[in-house]
């Protein structure tokens, strides 16, 4: 059993969490104000560690320099978690993480044997390395594939229809992003995909990207995280509706 802090998006709260494949011990939500309290500057911790797919990872954080993009959130664990529990078949399929950011669900995919691309913007592109390279072994380096991806642009770098699975934590949050996430959802999906989207809905404005993804895709939620408050959408090109 592992713990970690981290930073809620929306109202600026610390929560820790002990956590593993059994229902968190502990929560604790305070405010959080880095000059408050010393323990409140553990936000910018250079690491946080879990345990999933029967090893221990550390990933690497950097809050200073890219901000949100480079700590571990809620929808990135559960979406972790929802993998170990074999729902979805991973083993020797091709998968893609969209905005990975510090990567957990990239590697944990990796890890039950997927095998995985790992994107985000090329900011993250360092971050992302160093995570895979600590945590992935190097019998299972080959597996994972770290490349930078800007939602609708340079799509042709990537095959068309070329994956089994896409996965993203925690990547539907900024209007702005909306049409280029769902072009590059539907370049890279395939009638055999599976998109695996894990987010909390804080506004309106994420369930209008659902409603946008619906006029392409089938969309169920096929889990739910109450103590996180965090969903899990399960979709499909629109012409396979009998695979949800």
């Amino acid at each position: 059993m592992s713990s970690s802090t981290w930073l809620d998006k929306d109202c600026g709260y610390r929560q820790k969490i002990c956590w593993g494949r059994r229902p968190p011990l502990m929560m604790a939500l305070v405010p959080y104000d880095q000059t408050s309290l010393p323990v409140l500057s553990k936000f910018h911790d250079a690491s946080a560690e879990f345990y999933f797919a029967n090893q221990r990872l550390r990933l690497t954080q950097d809050w200073r320099r890219l901000g949100v993009a480079a700590v571990v959130w809620d929808a990135a664990i559960v979406l972790s978690m929802y993998l170990e529990l074999g729902e979805i078949e991973l083993r020797g399929k091709p998968a893609i993480e969209l905005g990975a950011g510090t990567g957990l669900v990239g590697i944990v995919a990796a890890l039950l044997g997927a095998n995985v691309t790992i994107t985000d913007r090329e900011p993250a592109m360092e971050l992302l390395r160093a995570n895979v390279r600590d945590n992935v072994s190097p019998e299972q380096q080959g597996a994972v594939t770290v490349s930078e991806l800007t939602w609708g642009e340079g799509l042709e770098r990537y095959p068309k229809g070329g994956y089994d699975i896409i996965l993203g934590a925690d990547i539907v949050y900024l209007v702005e992003t909306f049409p280029a996430l769902l072009q590059t959802l539907e370049h890279l999906s395939s009638d055999r995909t599976v998109v695996l989207l894990s987010c909390r809905i804080r506004y309106d404005r994420d369930t209008a990207f659902l409603n946008m993804l619906r006029q392409k895709f089938s969309v169920v939620e096929v889990h739910y995280d109450a103590q996180r408050d965090i969903h899990i959408y399960k979709a499909v090109k629109s012409q396979n509706k009998q695979e949800l």
